[in-house]
């Protein structure tokens, strides 16, 4: 156990505490994510706020309560955070799914430590932060998506009694509760942090807790030493408008204040590759479409990795299709490289109602292109949801997935997905409900608190359309999970055994919905209702995982043993040297002109 007392713990809620002990179905709301349906991913947002704030002398710890959870039944949270003495609890609230988990946290955090700070921040946060203020748990919230330097201001408030009326971005409460609500005008139009992995194994050394660093089930077990997969983030915001994405162009004008995105200097992308390099060789998911920034852009970034030599898995993205000439460069730039693109349906009319311009055969061209120049693996993410789209319209996509595996091979992937458990509040869609023909059914925080302990996934769904009811979107899903996993069978990219659980999973799943739909004709106040409910929890966990997606065909090709230890050490013991020399030699001006 670390000695070390972090200035700041970034802890990290599941989306239900305590899920072990309720029964609840999640259905397939996590089977487009490495994660499971507690989400126990913390957002990347993590790493830069860990480097920037290290950068400037604090100590930082990143405590992922989610992952600690599902790895150990018996593991403690009470006993942990009680143990925990920090000068501040950081919890992020991201994700709309952590509406009910991050309150619990922080009300535990505030019946062991009641006179320690309780920051918040995110995306949620950032939407609902007048309801989240109000909540007696929470003394602090930093608005925006870029949180690194308020976050910085405020602790360096916390611990020398500076004064909180001029940290930017900032929503507090004083000792007689009144709210303050500090101008939001933190908004950079550029990212510089490194998001150097150095510090995260600096941490992990400096706490001798790799346990709670776990960015999901299973990390910190055995296989983090054979998929340590790495992001690299090349913008905060977004060129484009996709109507359900609540981090689009105009969501982000809207409840972030940010009017475009700010890119990283495409030199910082190539030297955050070519130090992953150096200490895993596992893959590197470069976030966001390179050719947002613009083709120069982009190919400068390509360029940069010609000169580098490295066989780890690289994934990209695609928002829009891309010329030719893209994949060629792509390919003469890195050895191993795999794409993603996200169609969200077969239909091209309802695809440009999401935000989306291009067309099946331009998207079939990509495809084309990057199988020939060598690309490893394509996925392709179709949605269930949609404007327009009802099930008929849903499984014409399944087929045309079957169209796209028997005409490109195995090395095509295509999955399909709900849009679950929530329409993003802030999208286009869920601002204008209306005019995309929907309803949406929660608008306050503690009715996405509420949803989130319903007993199956269907009541948790924040929305139905003109096309189809929450009841239809579920049926549609099984119906259309069933299809799919046959159809991958048949083209070779899934064998017997795993074509056959999916099968026996998805039909243990209709049942089980089946069965929950009459429990919840009981009324709530009878124990009869809890009681049957509890009666399926073990059959419930068996689909914890996943139900319509298998997990292991979401991972990309790796080896084993990833991680070059060697190098790490070396680096973090230079690292270590050069920190403190900057420390005790940085003049620290904070103090003479922002606190006066």
């Amino acid at each position: 156990m670390s000695i070390i007392n972090p200035h700041l713990i970034l802890l990290h809620p599941p989306a239900v505490y305590d899920f072990r002990k309720y029964p609840i179905m999640y259905g397939p709301i996590a089977d487009g994510v490495p994660s499971t349906p507690v989400f126990e991913m913390y957002p990347v947002g993590f790493f830069s706020i860990l480097e920037h704030l290290e950068k400037n002398g604090l100590n930082v710890r990143i405590v992922n309560l989610a992952a600690r959870m599902l790895d150990n039944p018996r593991f403690d949270v009470e006993k942990m955070i009680r143990k925990l003495k920090p000068k501040a609890f950081g919890i992020d609230f991201h994700w709309l799914v952590h509406a009910q988990g991050s309150l619990e946290v922080a009300k535990i955090c505030k019946r062991y430590h009641p006179d320690t700070p309780i920051i918040f921040g995110g995306f949620s946060a950032t939407y609902f932060f007048m309801d989240l203020i109000r909540c007696p748990e929470v003394d602090f919230i930093i608005r925006g998506d870029s949180t690194e330097e308020p976050l910085l201001q405020l602790l360096e408030a916390i611990i020398h009694h500076y004064p909180l009326s001029h940290i930017p971005n900032l929503v507090w409460k004083d000792k007689t509760g009144e709210v303050h609500i500090n101008p939001f005008n933190h908004v950079p139009n550029a990212v510089n942090e490194s998001n150097s992995s150095l510090y995260i194994f600096k941490s992990t050394l400096k706490y001798m807790d790799v346990k709670s660093l776990s960015p999901w089930k299973g990390w910190a077990a055995h296989e983090w030493l054979d998929y340590p997969i790495t992001e690299v983030i090349t913008c905060r915001g977004c060129a484009y408008n996709c109507t359900f994405c609540g981090g689009s162009k105009r969501a982000l004008k809207t409840y972030c204040n940010r009017n475009k995105p700010a890119f990283r200097d495409p030199k910082m992308i190539v030297e955050d590759i070519t130090k992953i390099v150096e200490y895993t060789r596992a893959p590197i998911f470069i976030t966001g479409d390179l050719r947002q920034g613009g083709e120069t852009y982009a190919y400068t970034v390509l360029n940069g990795l010609k000169g580098i030599s490295f066989d780890n898995q690289i994934v990209i993205e695609l928002f829009d299709t891309a010329p030719k000439e893209y994949f060629e460069l792509v390919a003469d730039s890195v050895k191993n490289f795999n794409f993603e693109i996200s169609p969200e349906t077969h239909d091209e009319e309802i695809r440009k109602v999401c935000g989306k311009r291009y067309n099946n055969q331009e998207m079939e061209e990509n495809i084309k292109w990057a199988l020939d120049f060598g690309c490893r693996r394509f996925d392709i993410f179709f949605m269930i949801g949609l404007p327009f789209q009802n099930c008929q319209s849903v499984m014409e996509t399944v087929d045309y997935c079957g169209y796209l595996m028997n005409k490109f091979g195995e090395r095509v992937v295509p999955f399909i997905l709900p849009y679950s458990p929530f329409i993003d509040p802030g999208c286009i869609t869920y601002e204008n409900p209306g005019k995309f023909g929907y309803k949406i059914l929660f608008t306050t925080l503690k009715e996405y608190q509420r949803a989130m302990l319903s007993p199956s996934w269907k009541y948790i769904l924040n929305y139905e359309t003109k096309w189809m009811t929450r009841d239809e979107i579920v049926d549609c899903t099984y119906r259309a999970g069933l299809r799919l996993n046959a159809l991958k069978a048949d083209c070779g990219l899934i064998g017997h055994d795993s074509f056959r659980a999916m099968e026996e999973r998805i039909k243990l799943a209709i049942e089980l919905t089946s069965a929950i739909d009459e429990i919840e004709k009981i009324n709530p106040a009878d124990d009869v209702r809890r009681e049957r409910l509890m009666e399926l929890k073990p059959r419930l966990d068996v689909m914890f995982n996943s139900v319509i997606n298998e997990k292991r065909s979401m991972g990309w090709p790796a080896a084993k043993r990833n991680l070059r230890f060697f190098n790490i050490f070396k680096a973090i013991i230079g690292f270590h040297i050069e920190r403190t020399f900057r420390l005790r030699n940085r003049e620290d001006k904070r103090g003479t002109y922002r606190w006066r």
